[in-house]
């Protein structure tokens, strides 16, 4: 069964980042984002349930866009003002729906990477 999975490092204090907005959303046919789902991190930088599972998880371009300058903000380092990284959106391609894709983000509040993990 294919699911779409993330999770959020915080690599300024080495920790899971946890209390960071995500918002899902897929490509339609149109040219239009259709916005799935918006979850919040746990404790462990993690979504409690997998974003997208089953059927309702298909082949198509999807965003994640994850509100790291709030979260920056709220713990308490010292970032300008606005920030430098407020969304941090990331555009990537499903081909295979019966796969398991994770895209997680690493950040911090001048930086970002990412990887398909597993």
């Amino acid at each position: 069964m294919g699911r779409l999975s993330t999770h959020v490092l915080d690599t300024v204090w080495g920790k899971p980042a946890q209390g960071v907005t995500i918002e899902l959303a897929m490509l339609r046919p149109d040219g239009a984002w259709q916005r799935l789902n918006q979850v919040v991190t746990n404790a462990d930088g993690r979504t409690d349930q997998p974003l997208l599972a089953g059927d309702a998880f298909s082949a198509g371009t999807y965003m994640l866009t994850f509100h790291i300058g709030a979260y920056f903000e709220a713990s308490g380092l010292a970032v300008t003002d606005p920030p430098f990284l407020d969304l941090v959106p990331l555009r990537f391609t499903v081909a295979d729906a019966d796969a398991h894709y994770h895209v997680p983000l690493l950040a911090t509040p001048w930086s970002y990477s990412t990887y398909r993990g597993s």
